[in-house]
């Protein structure tokens, strides 16, 4: 099959994901945390830490739920689990409009949103988009991916006017109102898996692929978890902050609301440039290249004076980060451990994405509190991102790769 027609027959499946994954579990508090903790703050008398520390409960439920709604798309179907999900995600974010100053209730209902949400992560999405595409895998999955991009791009003017107009409580209800209303339809109508997907366990017309069992005894499964444990800390401490950040460091206001939403076109730009790359060169170079760009941006903030076009390079080399980070773990699980039990592994690797990532938000929260500043914890981001992508360079070669066209 040549390129034209795995889009032809996938092509509805890229877009309906690429909308699920922008209005799902990941993106969607993540990019919008931000705007709504002065709001938080001010009306509870929250530090910076205890609202960040929301994400990290998320974590948490997202590390045991991960790996569960990977089997369960595996064993009932992809498409049952996420449509089921969106509608239960959409609800639950709506209880934040609900808040009363109760940090047990707070947490609470990030918890909920995560463990029903679950089936709007990566893992569900990209399942089916794997099934779709072999040959231009990588770039399919880059576009799936561009979902979060979009959310970069978007969530942040939205859930700002939504506040505005509405009030922080409402514009928790507005935000809840985007999955149910945008992302199922799409999903309902174009969201499927292949035929060749959706196979009983042993059946001779199962695709190729390890079990979750012998992959929790591979070393590849550990190294790629263990990379990306560093690399999503790395860039994922920064982006719920960027607003504290910036204004630490001297940019005004109308600046730094010009700056942010900037970051969507850079995270849809490295999904699309490292999808297009992975398919023609070995990921981890790739990986290598592309995630040491946020590194050099780093070091410029903490030592130089941050103008906008300093903190635009900050932004755009994260953009890109997060934008190939996605992508590459979906990618890696295909290529070092198959299709067949996609989703349980890629959920369990998730499961280390989920840890670096949802911990660091409240670890540079805990850390600007005490010293007033995100050099010190930038600094140790900007290490930690070096050494995971020059871990991903001791995998080896694929094991189920496929010839390229």
């Amino acid at each position: 099959m040549n390129d034209y027609a795995e889009f032809r027959r996938g092509g509805r499946v890229v877009f309906s994901s690429l909308i699920g994954i922008g209005l799902g579990l990941s993106p969607l508090p993540f990019y919008t945390l931000g705007l709504f903790a002065p709001h938080l703050a001010q009306a509870f008398h929250w530090n910076q830490a205890t609202i960040m520390s929301g994400l990290l409960v998320m974590t948490v439920v997202i590390v045991v739920m991960g790996p569960v709604i990977g089997w369960l798309a595996d064993r009932y179907g992809v498409r049952r689990v996420t449509l089921a999900s969106v509608v239960l995600f959409s609800l639950a974010v709506s209880g934040f409009a609900l808040q009363d100053g109760s940090l047990w209730r707070y947490y609470a209902t990030w918890g909920v949103m995560a463990a029903v949400g679950a089936g709007t992560l990566p893992v569900t999405w990209t399942r089916a988009v794997n099934g779709w595409f072999d040959r231009r895998k990588g770039f399919a999955l880059g576009l799936a991916l561009t979902g979060t991009g979009v959310a970069a791009l978007l969530l942040k003017p939205y859930t700002a006017w939504a506040i505005d107009a509405f009030g922080w409580r409402g514009a928790y209800v507005a935000l809840a109102a985007l999955p149910l209303v945008v992302a199922w339809p799409l999903a309902l109508r174009w969201f499927k898996e292949p035929p060749a997907v959706v196979v009983k366990e042993g059946s001779a017309d199962a695709v190729d692929g390890m079990s979750l069992r012998a992959a929790l005894r591979d070393r590849h499964f550990w190294l790629i978890g263990g990379a990306f444990l560093p690399i999503a800390f790395a860039v994922g401490g920064p982006i719920p902050n960027m607003d504290l950040l910036l204004s630490t460091h001297g940019l005004s206001r109308p600046q730094i609301l010009v700056l942010l939403p900037l970051i969507g076109f850079f995270v849809m730009g490295g999904r699309l440039v490292g999808g297009w790359l992975v398919d023609r060169i070995w990921a981890p170079w790739v990986a290598l290249v592309l995630l040491s760009l946020p590194v050099a941006a780093d070091l410029v903030v903490i030592h130089g004076p941050v103008t906008p076009t300093t903190a635009l390079w900050l932004i755009a080399s994260l953009g890109v980060a997060i934008g190939m980070e996605y992508d590459l773990l979906a990618f890696l699980a295909s290529r070092y451990f198959g299709a067949r039990h996609y989703g349980a592994i890629y959920g369990a690797l998730y499961s280390f994405f989920a840890i670096g990532g949802g911990v660091a938000p409240s670890v540079y929260g805990h850390f600007y509190d005490a010293t007033h500043s995100f050099d010190g914890i930038l600094l140790w981001g900007a290490l930690g991102m070096v050494a995971g992508a020059l871990a991903l360079c001791w995998l080896g070669p694929y094991r189920y790769s496929t010839p390229r066209g």
